[in-house]
This record gives structure tokens, C-alpha cells and sequence, in this order.
């Protein structure tokens, strides 16, 4: 990218603004929560464990998984991978993490439509983010119209890919408050309403990288105009 270009700098230090606090939001919130033990005292592996065999899903395993905040849900492997701090944690914030990355499980299930498309998007995704950089500048350098848009179709799909998963994290995130509930994995509004922040805190940073995402197509769009 141009980086000195006025108006890419314009449209990204607002974003990468936000994408900061994001981080800084999700992980003070993580810490807090985490400091807060939950009355029913099980660790985030035994409420995920716990959401699966009330959900009645076959199949799903549970691992511990290296890196901090690194938790996911393998659709191919029907796997939960949670990280140390949250499978081995008794608190508010394990216990929110490991619900949700279980009501990615939920929806794996259910068929529910976003998750399966962005499993598709995926391999379209890691090619666009690799390749869009190069015909773009090589395209406005050189004032070709076909490579500046083989660039902007690249990097498309990662929007794309960012619509999808933003509705995908927050519907996981509703499952996880409901069933938590449900089952008395929490307990309480102060519980209850813990495990809202730690979830809603996370959902900021897939709003932050949708925001700066959109903003760089933006202004991929309307360099692309001034050079017609």
C-alpha cells in the first residue's frame, strides 16, 4: 500500500485506531474476568464439555491448545481448541471464551449457513490477502485498469469474508449466553452479566478489523476511480 498517501492515512489511522482499543478492550476485560471464579466451579473445558452433551452433539472433541487467547473451533476436525488459560481456568472469562468457541460447535451442527460459507471463503481469502497488494500498486504505477482491479477483487474477498464472520462470532456468542443460562454453568446477573462483557469485548475486534477492512477497499475504490 501507498502508505503515504494523505488519504490512505486518512481512512487507516482511524481504524487502526480502533483495532487498538479493540485489542486493549478484549484483553483487560479477559484479565478481569479472570481474576473471578464462577460459583459453579468448573473449568472452562468441563462447560464446554457440558455445553456439548446438552446440545447432544456427537463427535466433539476437546484439546488444549498453545497460545494465549488462541481458542477455536476446527469445523474439519469437530474440534474445540482451547488455550491453556482457558481450559485449565475456573473463571468468568474461561468459562465465557469456551462457551463460545462451543456455540461454534452448535452451529457446526445445526448446519448454520454463515459458518459453513466462511469455511468456504477461507482459501479464497488466504490467496487475496497474499496477492491483492501487488497488482494494485503495480496497476496504479503503471495506469493499468486490469491488474488495479485483479487487486481489488482480492482484497474483496477478505471483506467478504469479514461480513460473514462478524454475524458467525456474535450468533456463537448468543448460543453461549443462552446455554449457560440454561444449564447453570452460570449462575446469577453478576455472572451472567460478566460473561456478557468478556463476549461483547471480543466482539470488538472482529467489528475493528471489518471497519479497517472496508476503509482499505474504500480507498482502493476510489484511487481506482482517479485513475480511469
Amino acid at each position: 500500500m501507498p502508505i503515504f498517501d494523505p488519504l490512505y492515512l486518512l481512512l487507516t489511522i482511524p481504524a487502526v485506531l480502533f483495532s487498538l482499543w479493540a485489542q486493549h478492550r478484549v484483553k483487560s476485560t479477559f484479565a478481569q474476568y479472570s481474576k473471578v471464579g464462577v460459583r459453579s466451579g468448573m473449568s472452562g473445558a468441563e462447560a464446554a464439555a457440558a455445553i456439548v452433551r446438552a446440545s447432544g452433539m456427537q463427535g466433539v472433541s476437546i484439546e488444549r491448545h498453545q497460545g494465549y487467547l488462541s481458542d477455536h473451533y476446527d469445523s474439519r476436525a469437530k474440534t474445540l481448541r482451547l488455550s491453556p488459560e482457558v481450559y485449565d481456568g475456573r473463571s468468568i472469562s474461561s468459562i465465557a471464551v469456551a462457551a463460545h468457541e462451543a456455540g461454534h460447535s452448535m452451529q457446526h451442527a445445526t448446519g448454520y449457513a454463515p459458518l459453513a460459507l466462511r469455511s468456504q471463503l477461507v482459501p479464497a481469502v488466504q490467496i487475496g490477502q497474499r496477492l491483492y497488494m501487488w497488482p494494485f500498486v503495480f496497476g496504479l504505477m503503471l495506469h493499468m485498469t486490469g491488474l488495479i482491479w485483479l487487486g481489488i477483487v482480492c482484497f474483496s474477498a477478505v471483506v467478504i469474508f469479514q461480513l460473514v464472520t462478524l454475524p458467525t462470532e456474535i450468533n456463537a456468542s448468543s448460543r453461549a449466553k443462552a446455554v449457560l443460562q440454561s444449564t447453570g454453568i452460570v449462575s446469577g446477573a453478576d455472572e451472567q452479566a460478566g460473561v456478557a462483557k468478556v463476549l461483547d469485548a471480543a466482539a470488538l475486534t472482529y467489528i475493528a478489523a471489518l471497519v479497517a477492512s472496508a476503509l482499505q477497499l474504500l480507498f482502493m475504490l476510489i484511487r481506482s476511480q482517479q485513475r480511469r
